[in-house]
């Protein structure tokens, strides 16, 4: 029987009691096991005393600075037997408004927000300084609201890279893998920068917890205060997304620093370049460095096997449990190892739904298999490969160009830090292909161009080539390729 996570952290806290759940390494704080276990219990009390039921919407608005906060508000919401609805606090207003109206949201937990979002909710309970508007409970007692696998636990909402948010309807059985609790308490640091508001971060709520570990937050991740994060506190275990790993190897010191507690880290949230993972591993010689695979509409989906020893280094890894896959071509047949196509994603797993869109539910859920929309290709030994978006391909003259293909490509040069590819339109060839660079040392567009054409078809190499500061990107880390404005002239079509 999978062990939900309220009644997870009901168990540890009766286990290990002092055991520090979490701890916010900007300023110290921590919460206990027990603490954490009771401070939710008065909370969900609260919320039940002032007319929430089961089933209704609540809004989670608490910046990356208040983890802890966040996370007793999180688990309080599902302990009253309601929904959490987690909001990124990096949102405009109005944007946080409409997911709040959207999801129908009856009250909402948060810090300092702007009126246009308290006027979107009915109740609205202020968190900042931990006393959630006097309204916790004196009684800390267990919580009687009986909950299943199938009720519903989240609505997350896309990081919408593309266009608006979707709300996807997230069940408690889809945040809750395993009914192992750890014999032992150990302690150690799992170290995180992640914020709990996405699906990548949802899913780091407990799970430190379920292998003993300590959870350790570190607000508003920077690769210099990582880095030193690791050599003064030493954590065993770190979670990072390919953003960040790209961050820490641009950094200067990341050949020198003392990494070494570190056993293992794990990877997820969006592809990454082999070469940096090279990088980064040779920069960690004794750390698993695992990457995984999951989707917002589906949860986690794959993840390299602890031992792999860097054989499949570049894939996501294996299906989990109770998970299978499919590669599929265009018109929806199974594809043979090592054939680039449409991922498709299917298993024992009740399938997720988009919140008030039975018709994108419909096109994204086909015949029981979630339909990606990534591109990848499996190789002879079931490993997953992500080689980028199916709607991102360029078709360049009648030519397709994968943008992760020439991404790749780009990252082998030592002075690339960061590389983005896309299409801008083009009045004869209806497409072209465009990147943007972020430099760690002085280059110039026309060595890049002939660097790629070393590597790569010519009409792969893209013909507008920008030198930006930084890529914007989501809280996710991924990149807002729609938010990209080529700035060079491009060359005469060839």
């Amino acid at each position: 029987m999978t062990l939900l996570q309220p009644e997870l952290l009901a168990q540890l806290s009766v286990a290990f009691p002092d055991g520090v759940a979490w701890k916010n390494l900007a300023d110290g704080s921590a919460i206990t096991l027990d603490e954490w276990h009771r401070c939710s219990n008065r909370l969900a009390r609260g919320l039940r005393e002032h007319g929430l039921e089961h089933g209704d919407r609540v809004g989670l608005l608490i910046g990356t600075d208040e983890p802890l906060e966040w996370l007793v508000s999180y688990m309080a919401i599902h302990k009253a037997g309601a929904v959490a609805v987690p909001l990124l606090a990096r949102l405009g207003p109005a944007e946080q408004a409409r997911i709040l109206r959207h999801a129908g949201a009856s009250v909402l937990l948060c810090g300092e927000v702007h009126d246009e979002v308290l006027a979107a909710v009915p109740m609205v309970v202020g968190t900042t300084g931990g006393g959630w508007g006097g309204l916790l409970s004196p009684d800390d007692g267990d919580v009687e609201q009986a909950l299943t696998p199938d009720d519903v636990a989240d609505i997350m909402y896309t990081s919408g890279t593309t266009g608006e948010p979707k709300g996807v309807v997230v069940r408690h059985g889809g945040l809750s893998t395993t009914d192992r609790v750890p014999t032992a308490w150990l302690g150690l640091g799992f170290l995180s920068s992640s914020p709990f508001a996405t699906t990548s971060g949802s899913l780091l709520v407990c799970g430190p917890m379920r292998g003993g570990l300590s959870g350790w937050f570190l607000p508003r991740f920077d690769p210099e205060r990582w880095i030193d994060s690791v050599e003064r506190d030493r954590p065993v275990a770190a979670f990072l997304v390919p953003a960040m790993v790209e961050l820490i190897v641009g950094v200067p010191r990341f050949e020198t620093a003392d990494l070494s507690s570190l056993a293992v880290v794990n990877m997820g949230s969006a592809p990454i370049a082999t070469v940096t993972l090279r990088r980064f591993g040779a920069g960690l010689p004794g750390t698993e460095i695992l990457c995984g695979y999951g989707m917002t509409e589906f949860g986690a989906v794959t993840a390299v096997p602890l031992g792999d020893g860097g054989r499949h280094l570049g894939s996501v890894g294996l299906p989990l449990p109770g998970v299978e896959l499919r590669i599929l071509d265009p018109d929806g047949a199974t594809l043979p190892p090592g054939e680039v196509g449409q991922v498709a994603i299917g298993g024992t797993r009740r399938p997720r739904a988009y919140l008030g869109d039975p018709g994108g539910t419909e096109r994204t859920w086909v015949g029981g298999w979630l339909l990606s929309g990534d591109l990848g290709c499996l190789d002879a030994d079931g490993h997953l490969w992500i080689v980028g978006r199916e709607k991102e391909i360029i078709i360049r003259g009648g030519h397709n160009v994968v943008p992760g293909e020439v991404e790749a490509a780009l990252f082998e040069h030592p002075a690339v830090a960061e590389a983005a590819v896309a299409g801008v339109a083009h009045p004869v060839l209806g497409e072209d292909v465009a990147a943007w660079v972020v430099l760690r040392a002085p280059i110039s567009t026309e060595e890049l161009r002939s660097f790629l054409l070393a590597r790569l078809a010519d009409y792969k190499v893209p013909r507008r080539i920008t030198v930006v500061g930084a890529l914007p990107r989501n809280e996710s880390g991924k990149v807002l390729k729609s938010h990209l404005v080529p700035g060079d002239e491009p060359r005469s079509p060839s």
